[in-house]
């Protein structure tokens, strides 16, 4: 009874706390983690036994590293998958190796391949950064950046330790060590994408809405368990299946489902995030006695971690000055590229004006000049991305004041075997680094912002991008009237009288909603609903629109067809 009603005061606290944080314009994590160090230090309150690593790393890093992965935004993802890529992976192996050497070199009688789990688990950043810069409104391309980061850096960084602690049990080789950790992240892609595949098919069948909403809390699990049983990274291929379910939810998914996905899964990562971090506070207590009585004080450990801290900073700065170059060369190589003369020459090869190259076959040519010309339009999407919201130095000292590290730092280090040399120091490095990390990075980060002097930008999609695309799928819509295949729900056909009468005026409610006339307009509006979807998943692929823009039309689709639905519904029953 007792364990029930620490619970349920945690998950209250969690739910005051975000609720306040967002008044205070302060990050609910940071305040949980202020809130768990009083505690601790209250001579009442009862020292809290360390949790298993076990439960974060397989029942809550699953299904929170799933759920950011459903909303991540694919399309700015795809641009900016190098630099995040970068941060991700060479990044986190950089910093552990350099920060391996540097333990070896200040902690006597440490191996190198100890040093370097140590480095794996201060490496990764912690998606609490991301919440703080959306709240100050920093560019979403930074956002972008420091979404994806999070969602990737932590597998990257739990199969390095995987590996380094193998080496420390059977001795290092370099060559094992890479292949294992090639393979760790391969079989996670596989398995992740096939798991996410199969879940959008089989939520598309099973029509319950309950029943969909009980599969969809299964499957970072069904992705995580198998994908480690074969030596791979389960968490990689949670994130994997979040992706793939992700992009698939606007074409397989029923308005409804997408509405429950987002409201469920919000309320479990508000609970499972918010209880690591208070638990985070609350445990300082436990690793600061282990070294009070092993290190006579905790002078030695905490330098070390300002130390960790301080290199992890530079190092990061320094990758991140490389990325911010690397992008500028980026763009100025795409605005070299002239679009208009290559899209001239494609019209030419379609009107006959120049022979074409290649197969000789018609439909074959056709295919391949539509491809050409939808990868062109692609790039000048990506070039007019670019140009609108550009990376500078500004943007670079918030990426690099903005990685933070959190959660899987403290369940990585408590995942470190029992025999390992210094454990208890170990430890009580990773708990220092993360809590002064995200305390001093994470209440100076908005100040930071303020004093760079960056101009606010709107996270959402400006009112003319949400013009153009709510032109589109209205063109698309009208289009379709005259479409034969434009049917009732039944099959059966609108007359025809109604198809010519509606035109533009689609949207507006009718008069007399009892009247057949009436019911059939709620009909034709619900088919021409899902002629807009269709289009607004053709031009998704096109990359014209932001990410932002595309989910704000799909949420009003979906709210359409749900109250269409509803109101047929209640006509059935009268």
């Amino acid at each position: 009874m007792g364990e029930l009603v620490v619970v349920i005061l945690g998950v209250v606290i969690v739910a005051v706390v975000t609720a306040l944080g967002r008044r205070l314009n302060i990050a609910g994590p940071l305040v949980l983690v202020a809130i768990g160090l009083l505690l601790a230090a209250l001579p009442f309150v009862p020292d809290i036994p360390p949790i298993d690593p076990e439960w974060i790393l397989v029942g809550v890093l699953p299904p929170l590293l799933y759920s950011s992965a459903v909303q991540l935004p694919a399309i700015e993802f795809r641009r900016d998958f190098r630099p995040i890529a970068g941060l991700s992976v060479l990044l986190v192996v950089g910093s552990a190796v350099l920060l391996g050497i540097f333990f070896t070199w200040v902690i006597p009688g440490l191996s190198l391949p100890v040093g370097i789990a140590l480095g794996a688990i201060l490496s990764p950043t912690d998606a609490v950064a991301t919440s703080i810069v959306k709240r100050v409104g920093i560019s979403p391309r930074v956002v972008t950046l420091l979404e994806g980061e999070s969602l990737l850096n932590d597998a990257t960084a739990l199969v390095l330790l995987r590996t380094a602690t193998v080496a420390v049990a059977s001795g290092f080789a370099f060559a094992d060590a890479v292949g294992t950790f090639v393979w760790g992240v391969l079989i996670a892609i596989v398995m992740g994408a096939v798991v996410g595949f199969v879940n959008l098919r089989l939520r598309a069948w099973v029509a319950n809405s309950a029943a969909n909403t009980a599969i969809s809390f299964t499957v970072p699990f069904i992705a995580y368990l198998p994908t480690e049983y074969l030596g791979g990274s389960g968490l990689v291929a949670a994130v994997v299946a979040g992706i793939v379910t992700g992009q698939g939810a606007a074409r397989f998914f029923t308005p409804d489902q997408r509405l429950s996905d987002e409201i469920n899964w919000r309320t479990i990562e508000l609970v499972l995030e918010g209880g690591v971090f208070l638990i985070m506070g609350l445990e300082l207590t436990d690793v600061v006695s282990k070294n009070l009585t092993e290190h006579d004080g905790l002078w030695h450990g905490t330098w070390l971690a300002f130390a960790s801290l301080g290199i992890i900073l530079l190092v990061r700065a320094v990758y991140v000055s490389f990325i911010i170059w690397r992008q500028g060369r980026r763009a100025r190589r795409y605005d070299a590229v002239d679009f208009d003369r290559m899209n001239e020459r494609i019209d030419d090869v379609e009107a006959g004006r120049i022979p074409p190259r290649g197969s000789s076959d018609p439909a074959r040519m056709t295919a391949r000049l539509a491809m050409v010309r939808r990868r062109m339009q692609r790039m000048s999407a990506d070039l007019d991305y670019y140009r609108a919201s550009p990376l500078g130095w500004k943007h670079g000292t918030v990426i690099v004041w903005a990685g933070m590290r959190g959660v899987v730092t403290l369940a990585a280090a408590q995942t470190l075997p029992a025999n390992t040399e210094h454990r208890p120091l170990l430890i009580f490095v990773a708990f220092m680094v993360a809590i002064i990390s995200l305390l001093l990075q994470g209440f100076t980060l908005p100040g930071l912002v303020r004093l760079l002097r960056i101009p606010p930008t709107a996270a959402g999609p400006t009112p003319e991008e949400q013009l153009r695309l709510d032109a589109e799928l209205r063109t698309a819509a009208v289009t379709s009237l005259g479409d034969p295949a434009l049917v009732r729900r039944d099959g059966s056909t609108f007359s025809p009288h109604l198809v010519d009468t509606v035109g533009l005026r689609m949207a507006q409610p009718p008069d007399d909603e009892s009247t057949a006339t009436a019911r059939e307009m709620l009909e034709l509006r619900l088919a021409l609903i899902e002629t807009m979807r269709r289009r607004l998943i053709e031009v998704g692929r096109t990359g014209t629109f932001s990410t932002a823009a595309l989910r704000h039309a799909l949420a009003e689709l979906d709210a359409d067809q749900l109250s269409l639905e509803l109101r047929l519904t209640d006509d059935d029953i009268e």
